[in-house]
């Protein structure tokens, strides 16, 4: 049987103008959600991003039943789960905080869910092993998970959350406290349980890098408001709002006017008299003075007198590894960043305080909502 593609797939999850304020004196209350509607699809890893304070952790809570809505409904597969209280829910919830039992075998942290709920000893055991194979500890069973290191520990709490197979897995930031490299490591292990086990996965993160990596789909949380939801490469090469844009990756903002507009194409002059054809957000029809979005990997850096877009001068190279980033003075005011990919071979022809040229990829542009 062909595989459904995620598009076509049935709702898991619909938060329907959902609003959260937490209630004291009026001076003090704080709106924490703002009627924010969002579907998850079926077997969809799904990401809440945004800054701390934004609201993606409160909505998470709502959907896992710690909290409840002050307005609006949320849906699990149509049905209004409102009344359940959060054990009655087929949801399960990794934290930042593992909670695991010190004193329990990794084994036996994985089955004390299973032996709530009233599974059998067969049952638990067949099932902790399963889960053991999955997140590949089958060697640690019997240890104590006082005795294990921190990405071991974070196995063991998503093999416990697994077990019972819930519909939803909730994931609140799991990752936040591993070094960088094992955060790497299991930004892949994550992705791959997900599609092994078909579970809807339901990310929260204020770590951009984190969230391009490992989603189907991202919602761009501010201020209580999801401001864009779409793929990751959506998401990156087509921000619809300037938060997004300036959130998101390193990014070149630059004003202009609008010169003409044509479907969902607009002509912008910038600042030196040059035009650029920009992508435009949906439903958007801009007239007058707007902002542009270019990536720095979507522009290159030319010399003087070659075909550009911009000019300026080198006032800052800087050599990063895998690339390097080229800041240039513009003439016209601001500062524009080019990056280049480094290989082997390819020193920079460049050097600081040269007059050099931008010249902009194809389709690099997109005016942003303000």
């Amino acid at each position: 049987m062909p595989e459904v593609d995620k598009a076509d797939r049935r709702p898991a999850i619909e938060a329907k103008n959902v609003s959260k304020v937490f209630q004291g004196a009026a001076q003090d209350r704080v709106t924490a959600l703002d009627a924010v509607s969002v579907t998850i699809r079926e077997n969809e890893f799904f990401t809440l991003l945004g800054p701390s304070g934004c609201g993606k952790t409160t909505l998470l809570r709502l959907i896992a039943g710690f909290d409840f809505p002050t307005e609006g409904e949320i849906l699990l597969y149509g049905e209004d789960i409102a009344p359940l209280p959060p054990h009655k829910r087929p949801v399960n919830t990794v934290f930042q905080s593992y909670a695991l039992f010190p004193h329990m075998t990794v084994g036996q942290n994985i089955g004390f869910g299973l032996e709530m709920l009233g599974k059998s000893k067969a049952e638990t055991a067949a099932r902790v092993d399963q889960m053991l194979k999955l997140v590949q500890m089958q060697e640690l069973k019997n240890r104590r998970t006082s005795q294990i290191s921190g990405g071991q520990q974070q196995r063991v709490a998503l093999a416990r959350a697994l077990a019972p197979h819930p519909k939803v897995l909730l994931l609140d930031e799991p990752l936040s406290a591993l070094d960088y490299k094992l955060r790497k490591e299991m930004q892949i292990e994550l992705k791959r349980l997900q599609h092994e086990t078909g579970i809807t996965f339901i990310f929260v993160t204020q770590d951009q890098e984190e969230a391009l990596t490992m989603s189907d789909r991202i919602a761009v949380m501010s201020r209580g408001k999801i401001l864009q939801i779409g793929s990751p490469r959506e998401i990156y090469d087509r921000p619809a709002e300037r938060f997004v844009a300036n959130f998101i990756g390193e990014t070149n903002f630059l004003e202009g006017d609008t010169v003409s507009t044509q479907a969902d194409r607009a002509m912008v002059r910038l600042p030196g008299g040059a035009t650029v054809d920009a992508g435009l957000p949906q439903g958007l029809k801009p007239s007058g003075k707007v902002t542009v979005v270019v990536r720095p990997e979507h522009a290159d850096i030319v010399k003087a007198g070659q075909p550009a877009t911009l000019a300026g001068a080198l006032s800052n190279i800087v050599y990063f590894g895998t690339d390097t980033h080229f800041h240039v003075a513009l003439d016209t005011g601001g500062e524009f960043i080019v990056r280049h990919q480094n290989s082997r071979g390819n020193e920079s022809a460049f050097a600081v305080g040269e007059k050099v040229g931008i010249a902009f990829e194809p389709d690099a542009a997109q005016v942003l909502r303000d």
